[in-house]
């Protein structure tokens, strides 16, 4: 953490502020105010996406002493890559490990607002209303109780067990149909499906 205040008027230091959401609580609304100011300094007028640009060039404004980009690694005047291929590589790996990040950063947002960390152990979620079936048939790991869409968030043991036998049954029906698919790739009964049509099972 940095060193002194983060707000001096507030008595709040750097090393009070806690990581994750807990920090909205402690930052001063005056801080959320200036961080603010300062993105829409950045996107709207130092480092904007302009139409005529190609993606991911930033620039600033031009107030009369030349226009300013910036080069690799975000570097103000920095030098930009000449090479087509490289520069057409390294957009191509931003973008893949944007994507990924944004997804992280969802994930981290979620279980931090649930246990209180962003490592935080499921195990501090104690209000989750799944620990009714925590222990019930088709908890495995790494997952435990999976139920993204909520369908069992209100805790219904009698629903939740007409949806466990559906789950079985359903799971039967798919694993014989996908042996159904496989197994004519490999192998076809002899003579016919359907004589009185000619139909030979070959030929299905």
């Amino acid at each position: 953490r940095w060193p002194g205040y983060c707000s001096p008027s507030d008595a709040v230091r750097f090393e009070d502020v806690p990581n994750g959401l807990a920090a909205l609580e402690k930052v001063p609304a005056a801080g959320w105010g200036q961080w603010i100011a300062f993105c829409a300094f950045m996107e709207l007028y130092a480092a904007k996406q302009d139409k005529a640009d190609p993606p991911g060039l930033l620039s600033g404004a031009d107030e009369g002493f030349g226009r300013v980009e910036y080069g690799r690694l975000g570097f103000w005047r920095g030098d930009r890559s000449k090479d087509l291929e490289s520069k057409k590589k390294g957009l191509n790996s931003e973008l893949a490990n944007g994507r990924l990040a944004m997804m992280a950063i969802i994930g981290m947002f979620f279980q931090d607002g649930l246990t209180g960390s962003a490592w935080g152990d499921w195990a501090n979620y104690t209000d989750s209303p799944l620990r009714a079936f925590e222990g019930e048939l088709g908890v495995q790991a790494p997952l435990g109780y999976w139920d993204p869409l909520g369908f069992s968030k209100d805790g219904d043991a009698e629903v939740f067990y007409r949806r466990r036998c559906t789950e079985i049954k359903n799971g039967r029906v798919a694993m014989i149909a996908a042996i159904g698919y496989i197994v004519p790739e490999y192998f076809r009964w002899p003579g016919y499906c359907s004589p009185s049509d000619a139909v030979r099972f070959e030929d299905v």
